[in-house]
């Protein structure tokens, strides 16, 4: 492997502590995505307002066509260069059959950890979209894109049982995931607990549910959960919310897509 521009984010002043220090080298790169395929990286790389901080490629590549784009797009952002063997390359993408000999860490700086979330809580009232078992990769751009262009504070983003974030995820969300506020979780039970003792509001929506949305008022924070549209919620989140509501359904419609439902809850307290 070789690397050209290699270098390590500036994060360290004068007077830091070893451990202040690795907590900020720690934060920045939980806050990385990292995406493959030649077309999405290039995509990143045209759009000056997304931050690319390391383009990997596999040294097999061969030069010119849109590599040849790619390269110089990244060596005129100034870009760190990666080149790996094609097995080290699938290793960083995740998918050698998609990945195309391509990859690309992008720096996303409302990205965050979710033990991070809860130590720098926003102040007033927040309202957050959690998802549970969400694994259509078109619902989970289009759920990106609703709550990214709406007031509420950001999506809860458990790592397992949910949609990675693909190409398809970021077409879908129309690039808004670059700019989006998502909070990873290792386990959604065990942070609705912790938003639960801090005051939040966890609730449910479902179809059988007595309580209607409108009659639902919470006085605080509020954590709106979302199940994926065959099972629902699990019964391990459903413990951890105290409200259980619904959207009231006309002309004998059961239910709403599970990425409509969530639009509307995300714009629910500026409607």
């Amino acid at each position: 492997m070789t690397k050209r521009h290699q270098r390590e984010p500036h994060t360290a002043t004068q007077g830091n502590s070893p451990q202040h220090t690795y907590q900020q080298r720690k934060q920045f790169f939980d806050r990385l995505l990292t995406i493959y395929g030649r077309k999405p990286v290039l995509e990143a790389l045209q759009d000056e307002q997304t931050p690319c901080y390391r383009l990997h490629l596999a040294d097999s590549n061969k030069p010119g066509g849109i590599i040849g784009d790619i390269i110089a797009l990244a060596e005129r952002r100034h870009v760190e260069i990666c080149y790996h063997d094609r097995l080290a390359l699938s290793r960083i993408s995740r998918n050698s059959k998609q990945d195309q000999g391509v990859a690309a860490d992008l720096a996303c700086p409302n990205h965050l950890q979710f033990e991070d979330f809860l130590a720098d809580l926003p102040q007033g009232n927040f309202s957050l979209i959690a998802l549970d078992g969400v694994t259509n990769p078109q619902n989970l751009g289009m759920i990106i894109r609703s709550v990214t262009a709406s007031p509420c504070h950001g999506i809860l983003l458990p790592r397992q049982g949910t949609a990675a974030i693909t190409p398809l995820v970021i077409k879908a969300s129309a690039g808004t995931v670059f700019k989006s506020r998502l909070i990873h979780c290792d386990n959604l039970p065990q942070a609705l607990e912790a938003l639960n003792q801090r005051g939040a509001s966890c609730c449910t929506l479902s179809s059988h549910s007595e309580q209607t949305l409108t009659e639902f008022l919470p006085t605080g924070p509020v954590v709106y959960v979302l199940g994926n549209e065959t099972e629902g919620v699990s019964r391990q989140v459903s413990d951890r919310c105290k409200a259980h509501i619904r959207i009231p359904m006309h002309n004998g419609v059961e239910s709403l897509n599970v990425a409509v439902t969530a639009a509307l809850l995300a714009f629910r307290q500026q409607l």
